[in-house]
């Protein structure tokens, strides 16, 4: 897909951080832009800031992207609206703290249903519109560069980021194996500036969790590192950037950060030859 004049784009995760930059730039390129989430005002917010902006089109769609219904009420409301759907960006996703034990059944359910289910949703749901349309469309999958790592983060967000990479994989295959015209990249992005890190704010009722977490010195420098990191991250209108030339490259992976290059190599290394990973580094 080199050009976007006039095609219609669908993104999940819209109202703030990578989604937002993402729907912005389908703006810049000439695209109607239907933007879902959940978190409502933001949301209304933000569109109506982007159709004051320009004289692009933008449709606000509130999404529990967690739940088949409400993405294929979301692909309908594109197709009232629009007529098709080119361009689709499953990029909605949270993150909650703790090891694989510790996550109780509502962290393990609430994360893979933002992070993991709402791909499988989105893919299940536009793919048969797709090649239905016949046009040349595309879809973008936001995982992590955890998602190309091993052991490089908390357990509920590492395994549904290895595991939109690996089904990005086999959509990339299938595509291409049946000759359709459709392209696939999975985004892996390192330390972008979102806010991420507050994304409880939007966690549904039934995700609940009264769990009561032990405040630390440990936890606390912990949490303020980090989010110091993604203060500073690449801002994400510059990812978005990234994520356009990939696009038109048709490139199935993309990275914004090589700096993590060496570890995936690391990890690559290691499953080879059979050795086990350095649990300190955290880097596969």
């Amino acid at each position: 897909m080199q050009t976007f004049e006039g095609k219609i784009a669908v993104v999940t995760g819209a109202a703030s951080g990578i989604g937002k930059g993402l729907a912005e730039k389908c703006l810049a390129e000439g695209m109607s832009v239907v933007m879902a989430d959940i978190e409502e005002d933001v949301l209304t917010k933000v569109a109506r800031e982007f159709q004051e902006a320009g004289n692009n089109n933008v449709l606000a769609v509130k999404t529990d992207v967690s739940i088949l219904e409400e993405i294929e009420n979301l692909k309908q409301k594109a197709l009232d609206t629009f007529g098709a759907v080119h361009l689709l960006f499953n990029n909605a996703g949270v993150s909650a703290e703790g090891n694989a034990w510790e996550h109780t059944q509502q962290d393990w359910e609430w994360v893979m249903g933002v992070n993991l289910w709402s791909v499988v949703h989105g893919i299940r749901a536009f793919v048969p519109q797709m090649i239905e349309q016949g046009d040349e469309c595309y879809i973008v999958n936001t995982a992590s560069a955890a998602g190309l790592l091993g052991g490089s983060t908390n357990a509920s967000y590492a395994v549904t980021k290895h595991g939109v990479v690996a089904l990005t994989e086999i959509l990339y295959r299938d595509f291409a194996s049946g000759n359709l015209n459709i392209g696939a990249s999975v985004l892996c992005p390192g330390f972008i500036n979102t806010n991420i890190m507050d994304s409880a704010r939007n966690r549904q009722d039934r995700f609940a969790d009264n769990r009561e977490i032990i405040e630390s010195e440990e936890r606390a420098a912990n949490l303020a590192l980090f989010a110091e990191t993604l203060r500073n991250g690449m801002p994400p209108a510059e990812l978005a950037d990234i994520v356009f030339t990939g696009i038109r490259k048709r490139q199935l992976y993309i990275q914004t950060h090589d700096m993590f290059n060496d570890m995936i190599m690391a990890r690559a290394e290691n499953i080879t030859k059979g050795n086990n990973p350095d649990p300190g580094l955290s880097l596969g």
